[in-house]
């Protein structure tokens, strides 16, 4: 059965509605900035790129209970808001009953718990409006059952960087199997210090905007956001055609440098769409711009696509949003195959230009590369610690 991504609310570094985020993302205008106020493990100042935050005014949550207010929460509600009037229509036609609500996240609450820490070595107690279940991982999808009244089914998944796209393809098992007549899926996250330290730590954080498959590719920026889809069986332009997954079972940090896990989730994807490798218009990277990743990642796509495919990473736009990456670079993807995307423009990838000699050819996306129509069938690519491995990939009703 034909599974659609009917509705999009989207909050990121690019933009606080589809309007904005895609003029954005078409003139090669990056949402990676400077923020002040970070430092990393060690107090220094993070510099240009190293994080990257969202600046919209977020919805408040006092209808939740405490343990259900967090920053993160209040971004998922705010995406939530865009896609709100179709929520509740679905609501009304099918019951809350059948609509479920499948989220990734990696961060949830955390940054209310650094917080309430950093409270109690101070003044020896937690602060009144801390409660521990903020930064419990399946938090996000109890606020928006909450706030809809929706008693589906609701679950998080938290598996690094392939959180979201997991939840999407275990959205779509759900209404398969006949659970659910409408899923609200997608990720959230938040920037929080244990992310920044962490990152740190394994000296992956740039300083300066990240440069995937660039010979000068020094690290990811970090960045936050939230995407929400409305998924369902009712007819609408972009299809979530195939999904597939995989586990490396190689090391917890590094991928498997011949990315035997990472073709493994395309196979599945490109075979449950139907589709030969040829028929893809683009391919959304993971695009990291550490030195394992885009080793790998490109040796994958080069092995299964040859240089034929057109290819970029959005993540100089937007920084890596963790558990929330795969959603947003679904919806960067869904906004650019809409009708009124009409010259087929591709998200470009940024970079310096001065390409890794270590690296296959591949066919990069420049500011401009446009295919004379919407792009009919596209593969989006997220590979997350521990060798969890997502890919999915979209195509047009009608094509």
């Amino acid at each position: 059965m034909t599974i659609y991504l009917n509705a999009l609310g989207m909050i990121c570094p690019l933009g606080h509605t589809h309007t904005e985020i895609r003029a954005r993302l078409f003139a090669g205008d990056s949402g990676v900035h400077p923020h002040s106020g970070r430092t990393n493990q060690d107090g220094q100042p993070l510099a240009l790129g190293a994080v990257t935050l969202v600046d919209a005014e977020l919805p408040d949550d006092t209808h939740l209970p405490l343990r259900e207010r967090s920053r993160n929460n209040r971004l998922a509600l705010a995406a939530l808001e865009q896609i709100r009037a179709e929520a509740e229509a679905a609501i009304a036609r099918f019951g809350a009953h059948r609509i479920g609500i499948v989220l990734g996240t990696s961060t949830s609450g955390i940054g209310e718990g650094e917080q309430a820490f950093r409270n109690r070595q101070t003044d020896g107690a937690f602060p009144p409006g801390y409660h521990y279940g903020q930064q419990e991982l399946g938090s996000p999808a109890a606020a928006l059952a909450a706030t809809l009244g929706i008693t589906g089914p609701a679950h998080v998944h938290s598996s690094a960087c392939s959180s979201s796209g997991k939840a999407m393809a275990s959205a779509a098992r759900l209404i398969n199997m006949g659970l659910c007549d409408t899923v609200i899926c997608g990720g959230v996250d938040t920037l929080c210090d244990f992310t920044v330290a962490g990152f740190s730590s394994l000296e992956s954080v740039s300083t300066v905007r990240c440069n995937p498959l660039s010979a000068n590719r020094c690290g990811i920026n970090i960045g936050e956001g939230v995407a929400l889809f409305l998924m369902s069986r009712e007819p609408a332009t972009v299809i979530l055609a195939g999904w597939g997954e995989s586990s490396d079972a190689y090391h917890i940090s590094a991928p498997d440098p011949d990315g035997h896990g990472a073709a493994l989730a395309i196979r599945q994807a490109l075979s449950r769409a139907g589709m030969q490798a040829q028929q893809i218009d683009y391919i959304n990277l993971h695009g990291t711009a550490t030195l394992q990743n885009d080793a790998m990642e490109s040796k994958v796509i080069h092995d299964m696509f040859g240089a034929s495919v057109a290819v970029s990473s959005t993540k100089p736009f937007t920084g890596h949003t963790l558990g929330a990456a795969s959603a947003i670079e679904a919806g960067l993807c869904w906004l650019a195959m809409q009708d009124d995307n009409r010259d087929g423009l591709l998200p470009p990838h940024l970079w310096d230009g001065f390409s890794d000699p270590s690296l296959p050819r591949l066919d990069i996306a420049g500011v401009g590369r446009a295919l004379g129509h919407p792009p009919r069938a596209v593969l989006s690519n997220s590979f997350a610690f521990g060798g969890s491995n997502v890919a999915l990939v979209f195509t047009r009703e009608g094509n």
